[in-house]
C-alpha cells in the first residue's frame, strides 16, 4: 500500500507569511556562509544534504486528507483542504481517464475535515460515483448545508457526481474498495472515529481528533488493542503535552509523548504525527520530530520504532 498525505494540518489551513520565508532564506544563507559554498559547489546537492527540512521545505498548510492507494484501489481519509489537491492530481495525470470512484472514510465532520469537499473537482464530473463513509448521523445534512446559500454558490444537489452515504457501525469489518476496514469512537467533542485499514496483511490505522484520558495504566486502554502491530499508526498529536493536560484539556487532540506511549506498547511499526497545530511553524515541527524520536529512543524492545511528523506531499510505502 502507498500511503500519500495532501493535508496534515487541524484545525484550520495554516498560513505561510512573508516572515517565514524570510526565515527560510536568512538560516539558509548563514548555513551557506558557515558551510563555504561556492561557485563551484552543486547548489542542489547542498540543499538535499545540509538544509534541515524546516528550511528547505514546509510541512504544509492543508488540513486533513490522505490517500491510501493499492493498484488502480484507493481509499481517501477525510475530506479537508488537501482534497483539494488531490482532486487536481488525479485530473492532471489521468492521462484523459481520470478515476471514477472514490471512497472516503471521514472521522467526523467538523468543518477542517469536509471543507475542502465543495472544491474537489471530481464532484463536477459527469459519471463519477462517491461515496462517503462513517459513523455519524446526519452526515449528509452536514455535507449538503456547507454546499449551499449563503456558504457556497453551487447547491450539492447540482454536482453531477453520483454521491452516496453510508453509516458505519463501530468494532464491526467490512470490505470497502478490496481494504478490510473497521471503526473505533474516540474521545472528541461531537465524537470522531478512527479507522483500522488492513490489507494483504499490512495494517494502517487512522486515529486523528482523539483524547486519550488515563484513569488506569496505558496496557488496559483500549486505543491499544486497536493499534495492535499496526505497520503504521497516523496519530493527532496537535498539543504538547503540557497543553493536552492543561489549558486545552477536554479540546479532544492528543500529542506525541502519548503517541510514542501507545505505539511502543501497541508493537507499532512507525508512528506518523499528525493534525498539525495551525500556529507551529516549521522549525518547530522539526524540533517536535527530533524530540519524539529521542523519546521513542529510550524505550527498551527489540524492534525500534520509526517516527515521522506527516507533511502534505508525504509518500509512505508499507
Amino acid at each position: 500500500m502507498d500511503v500519500r498525505f495532501w493535508g496534515t494540518r487541524g484545525s484550520l489551513p495554516a498560513s505561510v507569511t512573508t516572515k517565514h520565508i524570510r526565515q527560510k532564506v536568512h538560516r539558509a544563507l548563514e548555513i551557506a556562509v558557515e558551510r563555504g559554498l561556492g561557485p563551484d559547489m552543486d547548489i542542489e546537492a547542498f540543499m538535499d544534504q545540509t538544509l534541515p527540512f524546516w528550511v528547505k521545505g514546509t510541512y504544509g498548510t492543508n488540513t486533513p486528507c490522505i490517500e491510501i492507494r493499492e493498484g488502480r484501489e484507493r481509499l481517501i481519509c477525510d475530506a479537508g483542504s488537501g482534497i483539494r489537491d488531490l482532486g487536481n492530481h488525479l485530473l492532471r495525470n489521468g492521462k484523459g481517464s481520470p478515476p471514477r470512484e472514490f471512497h472516503i472514510l471521514l472521522s467526523h465532520p467538523h468543518w477542517d475535515h469536509i471543507h475542502g469537499f465543495p472544491f474537489f473537482v471530481p464532484t463536477l464530473i459527469e459519471g463519477t460515483r462517491i461515496t462517503i463513509y462513517g459513523c455519524h448521523d446526519g452526515l449528509k445534512e452536514a455535507f449538503t448545508r456547507q454546499h449551499s446559500a449563503p456558504f457556497f454558490p453551487l447547491d450539492f444537489h447540482d454536482l453531477r457526481a453520483k454521491i452516496e452515504f453510508v453509516r458505519l457501525e463501530t468494532d464491526r469489518a467490512y470490505d470497502i474498495a478490496g481494504f478490510q476496514v473497521m471503526a473505533t469512537a474516540q474521545h472528541h467533542p461531537g465524537k470522531s472515529y478512527g479507522y483500522r485499514i488492513e490489507r494483504n496483511g499490512k495494517a494502517i490505522v487512522y486515529s486523528t481528533d482523539s483524547e486519550h484520558k488515563f484513569e488506569g495504566s496505558i496496557e488496559t486502554l483500549s486505543p491499544v488493542s486497536f493499534f495492535k502491530g499496526a505497520d503504521l499508526l497516523i496519530f493527532d498529536a496537535q498539543y504538547t503535552l503540557a497543553d493536552a493536560w492543561t489549558v486545552k484539556e477536554d479540546w479532544g487532540h492528543s500529542n506525541n509523548v502519548v503517541g510514542v506511549e501507545f505505539a511502543k506498547e501497541a508493537g507499532v511499526k512507525h508512528l506518523c504525527l499528525f493534525h498539525q497545530e495551525p500556529v507551529s511553524d516549521d522549525e518547530k515541527l522539526d524540533k517536535i520530530l527530533a524530540d519524539t524520536r529521542k523519546l521513542a529512543s529510550l524505550f527498551e524492545g527489540d524492534s525500534p520504532l520509526e517516527v515521522t511528523v506527516a507533511w502534505d506531499g508525504l509518500t509512505l510505502k508499507l
